[in-house]
């Protein structure tokens, strides 16, 4: 697993700010090209050119582009605000962190920054007729970029802050997350099995969730051949004063500040180590669908197909080899568990859809088929959940007809087919 500066570097990399700094720098950069370049122009090209054209370029792009920006930073709140709204605040990050959204602004920034540099060196006569030539070559190369950067820009607001799109980031993040735990089921580290009496608890000192954890400083506190470390909380947990983070054997109580520097905790939950958030925020999509106020009982049909496409993904992890890091076999580590996933996706859905028939034949359908699949610990929960939400819809159903449809399709939980 990466060690907590990478996870920074790769936070800071997905904010706004990062890309439209970069592609400022770019643009200034870019701009300044004619000085470093205009001792290799020809003096009789500057005449065929018609290099006097770039300052009128220069100056219409630079106040399109502040427009541009300005209109698509409009753009952007109102498809957050619709997302918040409509789908769920949780998935409001996903849309933060778009790659498509923050280039396109990166680049009507950065092509800001060149045109006003530009302008300002013209008018200072830095460049000379030579420098000019290289300027409206560049400049012809920027107008390209933004006349495709608009294309991208027109297709992706079709689709930016809707249900369905919103809904695609949540479900891929999951994904993302979960087959990243199956790469490193205990996060580089030993699975735990059993805790010895003898080891000693190491409480946090912080309140919030625990977002990321960094398995190479926790295997560098295990060097010793003596020493071990137990895993108490994972990423997605809620720890306070009287958490345990971890129990060690062999480690003196001077390490307890570098352990629990390890634990990145924070405000709120995220997706990139945490797959049971991902299935928790699908779950909170589908309920908003069922809220009296929405009414939406297809979307919530199709949040539970996305959930069970997230959870076959947990098949794979019996063709997996679990890889260990080497600085981190004595750190025990505990699994994430089959009920927990089941509890976070199918509990919510199936207390709010209580009184929707077609929801709840969904739902019995999803869990047979998961169910079906014994060797990977699914039906036990498939058999729980399918109890559950059949217990659910008898309270909130009126037509026996409607009861015994589920009754039947319940009974089929849990079953191998031959």
């Amino acid at each position: 697993m990466i060690a907590r500066w990478q996870w920074l570097l790769r936070r800071i990399s997905k904010r706004l700010w990062f890309r439209a700094g970069l592609f400022s720098l770019l643009g200034v950069a870019t701009a300044l090209l004619g000085l470093a370049f205009k001792q290799y122009i020809p003096d009789h090209l500057s005449a065929r050119v018609g290099a006097d054209a770039v300052d009128n370029i220069l100056g219409i792009i630079a106040s399109s582009m502040l427009a541009a920006t300005t209109f698509s930073l409009n753009i952007m709140v109102t498809a957050y605000g619709s997302a918040t709204s409509n789908v769920t605040p949780r998935a409001t990050p996903l849309l933060v962190e778009d790659a498509t959204t923050q280039n396109v602004l990166a680049t009507f920034i950065g092509s800001f920054l060149f045109s006003l540099v530009g302008i300002i060196a013209l008018s200072t006569g830095l460049y000379g007729n030579n420098g000019r030539v290289v300027m409206f070559a560049v400049t012809i190369g920027v107008i390209v970029l933004i006349v495709y950067t608009l294309l991208r820009w027109i297709d992706h607001l079709a689709r930016l802050g809707r249900l369905s799109e919103t809904t695609d980031r949540v479900e891929a993040a999951a994904t993302e997350a979960l087959t990243e735990r199956l790469k490193h089921p205990y996060l580089g580290g030993s699975p735990l099995t059993d805790i010895p009496p003898a080891a000693r608890a190491v409480r946090a000192t912080a309140v919030g969730y625990v977002e990321h954890v960094d398995m190479p400083a926790l295997g560098k506190l295990t060097t010793e051949s003596n020493s071990a470390l137990y895993l108490q909380v994972l990423p997605g947990s809620f720890v306070d004063h009287n958490t345990v983070l971890a129990r060690v054997e062999g480690i003196d109580e001077s390490g307890d500040e570098a352990l629990r520097a390890a634990f990145s905790i924070g405000v709120r939950r995220s997706f990139e180590q945490d797959p049971r958030f991902g299935l928790s925020v699908l779950a909170e999509i589908a309920s908003r669908a069922l809220s009296p106020a929405v009414n939406d009982p297809g979307t919530a049909i199709e949040v539970i197909g996305r959930g069970v496409r997230v959870l076959s993904l947990w098949g794979t992890r019996i063709e997996t080899e679990e890889e260990i890091e080497l600085n981190c076999r004595r750190v025990f580590v505990p699994g994430l568990q089959v009920d927990d996933l089941f509890d976070d996706f199918f509990g919510p859905i199936a207390r709010d859809g209580a009184a929707l028939v077609e929801v709840g034949m969904r739902l019995q359908k999803a869990l047979a088929l998961l169910g079906q699949n014994d060797e990977l610990g699914y039906a036990a929960s498939s058999v729980r959940h399918a109890v559950l939400a059949l217990k659910r819809a008898e309270l909130a159903l009126v037509l026996d007809e409607d009861k015994q449809v589920l009754r039947i399709l319940a009974s089929r939980v849990g079953q191998i087919p031959d």
